[in-house]
């Protein structure tokens, strides 16, 4: 089965509708500049304004997380950005029914490189409500919601 759905969600979009400004998502780039245009289009507002610092976690996050689904999950077949009062939670969905090992560690780097690297504890340090779920149509989706105040 070809999974191949890379569409990109943002939270304004009607149910059932993928917003004017989603394009297909399909390297951690494209996530990066999408997940920055929503911040800025979406989240920021009068009295509330992400910080630079915290941008450059959330980016952070969405590289690791768009990587490991084109590196070990076979592929990003969708990336949804969606602003919350806290922060944004963002859902990447890949092809790979394999849920990583690391993914529910406590975000202690490794001593020594093993074929690791340190993306999920990176992950963990600066996301929350981490979640992975395994999608009827196969593969998973990998949410996570960063703080941005």
């Amino acid at each position: 089965m070809d999974r191949t759905d890379t569409t990109a969600v943002a939270a304004a979009a009607p149910p059932g509708e993928m917003s004017p400004a989603a394009a297909a998502i399909t390297t951690a780039a494209m996530a990066r500049v999408y997940t920055r245009s929503v911040v800025l289009e979406q989240w920021n507002r009068v009295g509330r304004t992400a910080t630079e610092a915290a941008l450059i976690d959330l980016l952070l996050v969405v590289s690791e997380l768009a990587a490991n689904a084109v590196r070990h999950g076979g592929g990003l077949v969708g990336f949804e950005v969606t602003p919350t009062r806290q922060g944004v939670r963002l859902a990447v969905h890949d092809n790979s029914d394999v849920v990583p090992a690391a993914a529910f560690g406590a975000g202690g780097f490794p001593s020594q490189h093993h074929g690791n690297g340190y993306g999920w504890p990176v992950i963990i340090r600066l996301a929350r409500e981490i979640a992975i779920e395994r999608r009827p149509e196969g593969g998973k989706t990998v949410s996570v919601l960063v703080p941005l105040v």
